[in-house]
This record gives C-alpha cells, structure tokens and sequence, in this order.
C-alpha cells in the first residue's frame, strides 16, 4: 500500500511545488510590469551632458537649458518632479535601459538606429547639424576638410553622420574625427589651433559663437541636413511617452514652447 501512495503523494508535491514557483513568476511578473513606468515613480531621473548648452547644462551647481525650463513644465502638468543626473553621453541608452535613469533629456536626437534602444516622445524642437571653423580658416566646404582634423563628440549625432559619409571620414587626418566627451572640450581645442573644425548641433554651436562675440567663428553653408529632438524613453514606458506628448502639445497650443525658444535663442 505504501509504494503505490508514494508516487501519487510525490506528484501532488510536484504539482504543488510547479504551482508556487508559477505563481511566484506571475507575481513578480506583475510587480515589475506596474515598475515598469516612470510615471508610478514621485521622482523621474533624467540623464543629461551638463556641458551641453544652452539645452541643459550646469551653471555653479544650478541645472540651466532650454530643455530644463521646458521639463519644469511638463513636470507640472504631469505632477512628477524631474532630477537631472549628469551622465556619460556615451552610454545615455545603457544608463536609460538598465534603469540608472528614466529618461534622455538634453538635445537628443532621433534616428532610425537609436529607436532600437529607445522610445521617444513627439518631436518639440528642429536642429540642424553643422560644421563650425574659425573665421579666417581657409576651409569653406565640406570637400576641404580633407586632410584636416574634424572634432565632434563621441556617441552624437554628428559622430554618426560623419561616419555615414564614408568619403568624408577617410579623407580626414587620421582617416576619421577627433573624438572628445564633451562639445566644449572640442570647441576650447578649436579655438586654440588644435582641431581644424568641429561638427555638431546647430543649437550648441551658434550658441557659443554667439556668447564668444559672434566674429571669431564661421559656419559652413554646407551641412549634414536638419534633424528633430525628441525626449528618449525606456522601450515600452509607453505611459510616460504619452504623458510626455500631452505636456509638450500643451506646451505648443498655450505658446509656453515659443517663449522658451525666445529666451534661449532670441
């Protein structure tokens, strides 16, 4: 009687075991399913470069941008409070992935290859990316840099595009560009003879010229086409992107957009 009550009573404890762990599974599944948003969260991390004005940068300890006063407001209309987090912008789709920050705010753009790593919002502002020189450089197109060193920063935009235009890449000195972690390192190299020329976002570069006096830069009529900023999402944090998409289209209706835009770019 004892051996065949065995095997019953030991599939029962089979059974039994099988139906804790799944319910364990589906449990902690629906636990990090309701984790999962950065909107079930009273604070939202978002990663920046805090060199990148004017978009968002630090200012004696004080985060200051174009995208620091437009995320003031969305964080009221959405009742979340958003801290910037300087972060390495090399690996912003790490940090934003792993869950170190919730978010990518800080002039980034979008492209078909970052949108698989990355959900974004709707577009809230058009940039351009650009090749800068020193006002009596003797390079006046894209074709002349050839030979020459181009900085840019690593993992941007610019770095991309350079890479794309093949031509371009192999023809300048080292046979690709200079690449530093921040665009102001770059800039500071340029000033001093040390790069020929940087590539980057139209918003960063004007900008410096513009605070250096307007005359001791020069930007070239050719550039590597117009681009869109975005604000960059975990993949499937779908209640934060359309969270995030009424802000900023109330942000458009009610001309809050418009006055960021006038303060920072005049």
């Amino acid at each position: 009687m004892a051996s065949s009550l065995a095997p019953s009573r030991r599939a029962l404890l089979v059974g039994s075991l099988f139906s804790a762990v799944a319910l364990s599974l589906t449990a902690c599944g629906s636990k990090d399913a309701s984790a999962s948003s950065a909107m079930d969260k009273d604070t939202i991390i978002v990663g920046y470069d805090n060199t990148f004005v004017p978009m968002g940068f630090d200012d004696n300890g004080e985060t200051k941008g174009f995208d620091k006063d437009l995320s003031d407001y969305v964080a009221q209309k959405i009742g979340k409070t958003f801290e910037f987090q300087n972060i390495d912008w090399e690996m912003k789709e790490a940090e934003l992935s792993s869950g170190k920050i919730d978010a990518i705010w800080n002039g980034y753009t979008i492209t078909d290859e970052r949108r698989k790593k990355v959900d974004a919002s709707d577009p809230y502002l058009d940039n351009k990316q650009i090749v800068m020189v020193l006002a009596d450089s003797p390079i006046q197109a894209l074709s002349d840099l050839a030979g020459k060193q181009l900085a840019t920063q690593g993992a941007s935009s610019a770095a991309d595009l350079i890479a794309e235009n093949t031509e371009l890449n192999d023809s300048l000195q080292g046979g690709g560009p200079l690449f530093y972690d921040t665009y102001d390192k770059a800039l500071r190299d340029l000033e001093i003879g040390r790069a020929d020329a940087v590539a980057g976002d139209s918003v960063l570069l004007e900008y410096y010229a513009k605070q250096k006096g307007g005359d001791q830069f020069r930007v070239l009529d050719e550039n590597f086409g117009s681009e869109e900023f975005v604000i960059a999402v975990r993949k499937g944090d779908d209640k934060f992107r359309e969270a995030l998409n009424d802000a900023l289209a109330q942000a458009q209706e009610d001309g809050t957009l418009e006055t960021i835009r006038s303060k920072w770019f005049n």
